[in-house]
């Protein structure tokens, strides 16, 4: 799977929250500004050939619908970061947060409970 483009991520964000959708309604989900409808058209048409949406024809219209969902899209990217980024380290991930002072004290203790309450399933 590759890295989506900051407008195919705009795009697929759509239509996740939208769960399925013409381009028009997909535009719809996009905050301001938004971009022409043509634009948004082409991307989705992108994301089509990616294998990230697929479409099937209603009446006259194309519905867009995810063929991977967020999660999905999220573990993968995030994993690519880590090992790209972090030497393959989620401790070294959390340790740069910490340094540029992105987390504080009280949501590491949030994210250690979450850790040590998964150790006791």
């Amino acid at each position: 799977m590759e890295k989506l483009t900051p407008q195919e991520e705009e795009a697929m964000m759509a239509v996740w929250k939208a769960g399925s959708g013409s381009v028009k309604q997909l535009l719809d989900q996009l905050e301001e500004p938004r971009p022409p409808y043509t634009t948004l058209a082409s991307t989705v048409k992108n994301l089509e050939k990616k294998g990230f949406v697929e479409s099937r024809l209603t009446g006259n219209t194309y519905l867009y619908y995810p063929s991977i969902t967020e999660e999905e899209y999220k573990k993968k990217f995030l994993n690519s970061v880590v090992k790209n980024y972090f030497d393959n380290s989620y401790k070294e991930l959390v340790n740069f947060f910490v340094d540029q002072k992105q987390l504080s004290p009280e949501e590491l203790k949030e994210i250690l409970k979450l850790i040590e309450g998964d150790n006791l399933k």
